[in-house]
């Protein structure tokens, strides 16, 4: 079992959350809004706390956060942070027309890299930001095995995170280390592929794979 803390309650940290305590973690889930989010955990193996306290009691912390304002946050957090692993799920976008994800924030760079830079005692490990996130924690749902893509500095915290991933039904095969935390870059930059995806084909599960 793993103390995990998800930040943010919206559809992507809400999925993770409820399928990481499914798999026997203890969750905890960080909002600002810890009384209104909490109501709709009622009953459920899932705490809801604010972001400090959730974070200071978990060892595994996943950024589930907005990428665009991501790093804001998370470096308020800097002290809770400290040592631990911080799995970045996120995607930094602008906004575009009607809402859907527009240009990269750092098109030159990776928000992993940025959270690094600002959280330089936590272990940034990039995952899952190369699919639809029914897919995060159903990949046996889309008809090609799909790959999750890896990258960070600290091969000790990727390992961790493989095993976890396993635990959201990810079979090792289809889990693919790219490299440090600048190989971020390329999975990030895959959500303007991803994007283009959405607007012809609507928001089915997909997910990029590799092709050997």
């Amino acid at each position: 079992m793993t103390n995990i803390a998800v930040l943010g309650s919206g559809r992507v940290g809400g999925t993770l959350a409820a399928k990481f305590a499914e798999a026997g973690h203890e969750v905890a889930i960080g909002s600002r809004n810890p009384t209104e989010v909490s109501a709709a955990w009622e009953g459920r193996p899932v705490t809801v706390t604010t972001p400090a306290d959730a974070v200071r009691a978990a060892s595994v912390v996943v950024n589930a956060t907005p990428g665009d304002s991501s790093v804001d946050r998370l470096r308020a957090l800097g002290d809770e942070l400290s040592g631990k692993i911080l799995i970045d799920v996120a995607n930094a976008t602008e906004r575009g027309p009607g809402g859907m994800p527009g240009p990269l924030t750092y098109p030159n760079s990776s928000l992993a890299e940025h959270l690094q830079a600002a959280l330089p005692d936590t272990k940034v490990v990039k995952a899952l930001s190369t699919m639809l996130f029914p897919v995060m924690t159903d990949p046996h749902r889309l008809k090609e095995a799909p790959r999750a893509f890896l990258s960070g500095d600290d091969d000790d915290a990727k390992a961790e995170v493989t095993g976890l991933l396993g635990d959201l039904g990810w079979p090792a095969e289809w889990i693919e280390d790219l490299g440090d935390v600048t190989t971020a870059r390329g999975p990030e930059a895959g959500m303007l592929l991803a994007t283009a995806i959405m607007r012809r084909r609507g928001m089915v599960p997909f997910a990029l794979t590799i092709a050997l």
